[in-house]
């Protein structure tokens, strides 16, 4: 049995805790004196929160139901809250030290409590206003100039949803919406780059459902991401076929003179192998393509193949401060939007959904139109 996922979780869950300790430490030295009723009930609030997360995760891998559902969101939306208290908490020692050093003449206690009051108050705004823009949807219209485009593609639109992340939080009526406000340009082709689900357990022929109403003239596609292949994917395979979803595991399909290539998340993090797949499956010289990886990695090799746009997710442009930040360290240009690389077009999609927080700060959840020029 593989160690890693048990060593992976339990770093996780001590890294929630350090920051739970911390956050608790700050407001109790900063909102000083508390009774020693409240200083009991907010110590057992935080040791109760601290695993809340991890628990409702492990429970979402194995059950579906409303009360895992529940339990799940509620440890999402908190787990999204204390990265703002965390942040608000450094803040609270740093301005501190900041007026200790300055030798203000300030009353100890109540500047504290107005430091810890305002930047607590900031980050509760703040992640309220992660929740609201996790669900205000942007349409994102892009012009493409796609590399040997045939005739018959002049004027042609396309929808990419990447990172839809059906699972405990977005359920079936956030798939029967994406689905809606798809249907309603009347793409000709769409584009499901990855993380279509969240890899819990759930209902996959229901989620999918709404999926059955769009019928694009040249179909719909998809590839895996890192999300489906937590466990093998086959059962997300099987609804996505029973749903009208072509799914492209490392095969090519030629549509109207277009090719749409399809290399699954697991052999992308394989230099050699993505070497080797598009070797085999590399357009014809002068032949339009699309490739369809989930994460806008392997640039070199996929421009080496003659492939003239690459449709990725998986950065989800951070989601919310301070990942927003260390994304773009990590994918730089490539985080989001179209980029070039040689004769490469990469085009990297937000997401329309989140992954654990249910919120958006410093980032947009979008649904990518693509207009062929």
């Amino acid at each position: 049995m593989k160690t890693w996922p048990f060593v992976g979780v339990a770093l996780i869950q001590a890294l929630l805790i350090l920051a739970h300790w911390f956050v608790f430490v700050t407001w109790i030295a900063f909102w000083d004196p508390l009774s020693p009723t409240a200083t009991l009930a907010l110590r057992a609030a935080f040791f109760l929160v601290a695993f809340s997360f991890v628990a409702a995760a492990l429970l979402s891998f194995r059950f579906f139901n409303r009360s895992v559902r529940t339990l799940y969101k509620a440890a999402a939306v908190w787990l999204g809250f204390l990265n703002f208290f965390f942040l608000a908490a450094c803040l609270s020692w740093l301005v501190w030290f900041a007026v200790r050093l300055a030798g203000l003449p300030v009353d100890q206690v109540a500047a504290r409590a107005w430091i810890a009051g305002i930047l607590d108050a900031g980050a509760l705004l703040i992640g309220i206003y992660g929740l609201v823009n996790a669900r205000w949807i942007r349409v994102r219209r892009v012009p493409v100039e796609l590399p040997h485009r045939p005739e018959s593609w002049s004027g042609r639109t396309g929808v990419m949803l990447s990172d839809v992340h059906l699972g405990h939080v977005n359920g079936v009526r956030f798939s029967r919406r994406l689905t809606a406000l798809a249907a309603s340009f009347n793409p000709d082709v769409v584009f499901l780059p990855g993380d279509l689900f969240d890899g819990t357990e759930v209902d996959l022929d229901h989620l999918l459902a709404p999926f059955k109403e769009l019928d694009p003239p040249f179909g719909v596609y998809f590839t895996t991401g890192n999300h489906e292949e937590y466990e093998s994917p086959d059962h997300y395979v099987s609804a996505l076929s029973r749903a009208g979803v072509r799914v492209l595991n490392n095969e090519r399909v030629t549509v109207d003179g277009l090719h749409i290539v399809g290399v699954p998340y697991s052999d992308s993090t394989y230099p050699a192998r993505v070497r080797t797949i598009l070797d085999q499956l590399r357009p014809d010289p002068g032949q339009a393509s699309i490739l369809l990886n989930h994460v806008p990695a392997r640039l070199p090799i996929v421009e080496q193949a003659g492939i003239g746009l690459q449709l990725s997710g998986h950065t989800h442009g951070g989601q919310i401060f301070p990942f927003t930040w260390l994304t773009r360290r990590v994918f730089g240009p490539f985080t989001h939007g179209l980029n070039r690389f040689g004769s490469l077009q990469v085009y990297t999609s937000t997401g329309v959904g989140t992954w654990g927080p249910p919120m958006r700060v410093g980032s947009r959840p979008e649904i990518v139109l693509l207009q062929f020029l």
